[in-house]
Formats: C-alpha cells, sequence, structure tokens
C-alpha cells in the first residue's frame, strides 16, 4: 500500500486486436470518483494497460496546443495513444520518437462513440519509453501467457469474466488463434 492509503491499479497486458474490439466500460460504484475500468473480451478488468510495439507514426494534432497521436502496432494490430498537456512527459517522448522505433506504454484505456454508433479506443499514456527489440519480443510471450490464463479463466464462475462472456460472446478459439500468430511473428523475424 502507497502513502495515504492509495493503490495503483494493475496494468494489463493486452494485445491490440483485443483491445480494439472492447467496448464495455464500467465503474466500480456510483461515486464520480470511482474507478472506470474497460472489460476485454477474454476478462481483462482495465484500468491501466501496459502495450508494447512499433511506433509506426506521429501526429502533432492539436490547434491551440501540442497534442500528439501515435500509432503503436503490435503483432496483432495497432494502438493508437493520445498525448498533450495533461501527459507532459509521454507527450514529450512522443514528439521527440522518430518512428519506426520500438516502445512502451502504460495508460489509462479510453472509449469515444463516434456519430455512428461505433466505439473507439485508445490510450491515454502515463508513462512511454523507447525500447529495444528483445524487452518488446519479451512483451509479446508475457501478453501471450496472460491472454491464454484470461482464456482459461474464461470458463469460470468468476464476476469478470460471466460478464466478458455474456456482453462480448467470447469466440476463445479466435482469441487463442490471435495469441498462436502473435507468438509465431517472433519466430518470423
Amino acid at each position: 500500500m502507497a502513502e495515504g492509503g492509495y493503490f495503483r491499479e494493475v496494468a494489463h497486458r493486452v494485445f491490440a486486436a483485443e483491445f480494439n474490439e472492447s467496448t464495455l466500460q464500467a465503474r466500480d460504484g456510483e461515486d464520480q470518483y470511482a474507478p472506470q475500468y474497460l472489460l476485454t473480451p477474454t476478462g481483462a478488468k482495465c484500468n491501466r494497460v501496459f502495450v508494447m510495439g512499433t511506433l509506426t507514426e506521429k501526429e502533432d494534432v492539436g490547434t491551440d496546443a501540442q497534442f500528439w497521436r501515435g500509432r503503436i502496432v503490435d503483432p496483432t494490430g495497432a494502438f493508437t495513444v493520445y498525448a498533450g498537456q495533461y501527459q507532459p512527459e509521454a507527450a514529450a517522448v512522443l514528439a521527440k520518437t522518430v518512428p519506426p522505433e520500438f516502445i512502451a506504454v502504460v495508460g489509462k484505456p479510453s472509449t469515444y462513440e463516434t456519430k455512428e454508433g461505433h466505439i473507439v479506443t485508445s490510450i491515454r499514456p502515463e508513462y512511454i519509453q523507447v525500447v529495444d527489440a528483445d524487452t518488446r519480443d519479451r512483451w509479446v510471450v508475457d501478453a501471450a501467457k496472460l491472454t491464454f490464463a484470461r482464456l482459461d479463466k474464461l470458463r469460470g464462475a468468476e464476476p469478470d469474466a460471466v460478464k466478458a462472456r455474456e456482453f462480448y460472446s467470447t469466440n476463445e478459439a479466435q482469441y487463442r488463434d490471435m495469441v498462436v500468430q502473435a507468438l509465431e511473428s517472433l519466430r518470423a523475424q
């Protein structure tokens, strides 16, 4: 426990394909300050995520001040991150990093509903760091193990597993195939 009774939420490792298919957001409690979570199809209850991949593009999309959008590709798809004045350290790293570059991101998942009713996911980064290929490869292996573990729990009676299973009608085979393809991508390098 940290000072003042504050606990930092675990940052879940999720692949881009699963993250981008996640649309169920909920709060723990009715209080406006209650933590908000994104529940993924495999049952990860994410207040924070830890992702790695290749920064393939970035753009300053701000009008009055710098507001960076970055695209980070892992073996299953791409994450979108947005960093501006409220994430100054992360925005500074995005501003100075020249794609392509392997990067690690810890941040808060965010969803946005378009006019057409589609849910778009992104990450508000708390922390961004340039990493090497070996670190990114270890993240892929760790994310694969954790995704397999969530898939195994998905058949159980844990509340998050039940909610994910019911909301998403999760196709376990699809996610197992996604993880296998991510691992095979490491061998193909």
